[in-house]
């Protein structure tokens, strides 16, 4: 859209945005399809890929089908498997960040510590772990929910001597043929790399606090004859993309409407424990305590049939104390081990730190989220003029894709810069009253869905406040993303037209 008056033109505004998984790299790819040209991405390791490049432990895969985990702008014809591995959809990101240009725009090796608004000049000024700074118009955070592994806090962890590491740093240098090791966690990480050490001929002893619920993983490879069928008719990629979202997202009502609709998926997982575990007092070990669907439901073929081997034990007996050689539990008995594997999982309520981000007034984000973290549609928190966040709070799913999500959080922030390209604004900032009344909202219908029963989870803070899912359908998520409600945001008025020209939408 053309400015109206004056031939003049705004300014092109400055973006940073920080992380380079699905999230930085799709907001960068669009920006640049939108003729936003400047853009700096940092990434604090030499690669990008997100977690996609961070957890590649034996095992790892999706849970979601491949042809709805990517991007809807950039089909792959050629996924080896419905559910893809984790060096898959790393070397897609790769592929995607070289093919749209972006590698000239990261800086590798750069760890954001926090940033600062400076009010008047209208922009961020955002520190570097080395000590240096950058200014940008924009800031839109990519860090994801799951990206600080989370280390338990038992008395003597550090005392250990033997091989000790998260699932999230895996070490693969260390050989764990013939090795016994303690495996401590039970989630969606342990259940993938479990099977993969337990066959490589280690001792296991799997330290569980809570049984998880697992069902059966509907994966297959995918045939040359289907990759090529892919290749040639691009339009059965989108058939499936459409046929998988179709079958995933009726699934939304048994989280947070319709809880009737979770005994079929208990009666699945039921049978899949029945039909793998046929010793009683193990399959008894293996049955969660809590209901289905509050915490994450895992899917795995290989997981059940790996703890029934002689050589895998599952200890339920919490830990009390690590000493230099092994793992004690509330028995008292020493498991003397020579490796220990942390399938904790990660800080997912803890969201961007350990950035820190001061905005107007000198107000800061982990001031606002003391009593847990909420956004305006996960995107945009009052008083920190434009920042948008991309995964923020109450943006994950448990039914579908977060790449879907992603792309409709996409399409809102592009809105929001193309705003700011008017020049006759400086800042967007949602308003106060809107980001509460939404997030009242939110927290309301959360409070009717399962995630807000008895048992303590990654999707909710010590205090027990959810702020991780989003209570309903993606279809809805979109719907409200749709368009930028420019009176939902304090405009503060430029003070002056900055160039000269003219700008199109």
């Amino acid at each position: 859209m053309a400015v109206q008056g004056a031939a003049r033109r705004a300014h092109t505004p400055s973006v940073a945005i920080i992380g380079t998984g699905f999230g930085g790299l799709g907001m960068a790819i669009q920006l640049k399809k939108a003729g936003f040209d400047n853009i700096t991405l940092f990434e604090k390791t030499d690669d990008v890929g997100g977690v996609w490049r961070d957890n590649d432990y034996p095992g790892a895969a999706c849970d979601v089908p491949s042809h709805l985990y990517s991007f809807s702008f950039e089909p792959k014809p050629d996924w080896s498997r419905r559910f893809a591995p984790q060096a898959e959809i790393h070397q897609y990101l790769r592929d995607c960040a070289r093919k749209y240009g972006l590698l000239p725009h990261i800086k590798f090796s750069t760890e954001v510590r926090g940033a600062e608004f400076d009010e008047q000049a209208g922009n961020w000024m955002i520190e570097i772990a080395d000590g240096s700074t950058h200014r940008a118009d924009v800031v839109i955070t990519a860090t994801g929910q799951l990206s600080r592994p989370a280390y338990p806090r038992i008395p003597g962890i550090d005392t250990f001597e033997g091989e000790i590491f998260h699932s999230a740093t895996w070490n693969h240098n260390f050989q764990l043929e013939g090795k016994k090791v303690a495996v401590i966690g039970t989630g969606a990480s342990a259940i993938q790399f479990v099977p993969r050490i337990a066959a490589s001929g280690a001792q296991v002893e799997l330290f569980q606090r809570d049984a998880a619920h697992v069902i059966p993983k509907p994966d297959y490879a995918y045939s040359k004859a289907a990759v090529e069928l892919f290749r040639r008719v691009p339009g059965v990629v989108r058939l499936s993309r459409w046929a998988t979202y179709a079958t995933l997202e009726p699934r939304a009502l048994a989280f947070t409407t319709f809880p009737q609709a979770m005994k079929m998926i208990e009666w699945r997982f039921k049978r899949h424990l029945k039909q793998n575990i046929h010793d009683p007092a193990l399959r008894a070990k293996l049955t969660p305590k809590d209901p289905m669907g509050c915490k994450r439901i895992l899917i795995s073929n290989e997981y059940y049939p790996a703890l029934a081997q002689p050589n895998v034990d599952v200890v339920t007996a919490a830990i009390t104390e690590i000493t230099p050689d092994g793992v004690v539990p509330a028995d008292g008995e020493l498991h003397k081990v020579d490796a220990i594997i942390l399938g904790t999982g990660f800080q997912a309520t803890e969201f961007l730190s350990p950035m820190e981000f001061t905005g107007l007034g000198g107000k800061t984000l982990n001031e606002e989220w003391r009593d847990g973290a909420e956004a305006y549609l996960g995107i945009s928190v009052s008083g920190f003029p434009n920042l948008f966040m991309l995964y923020g709070p109450n943006t994950n799913l448990s039914h579908s894709s977060i790449v879907f999500m992603l792309e409709s959080q996409i399409r809102y922030i592009l809105q929001g810069v193309r705003r700011l390209a008017k020049g006759d604004i400086k800042w967007l900032d949602v308003r106060q009253h809107v980001q509460g009344t939404f997030n009242a909202q939110v927290q309301k219908k959360i409070g009717a869905t399962v995630w807000a029963e008895g048992c303590s989870s990654w999707y909710k803070t010590a205090s027990g406040k959810v702020t991780n899912n989003w209570p309903g359908f993606t279809f809805a998520y979109r719907r409200a993303t749709r368009r930028l409600n420019e009176s939902d945001y304090h405009a503060e008025p430029a003070r002056a037209p900055q160039y000269v020209g003219a700008v199109a939408s």
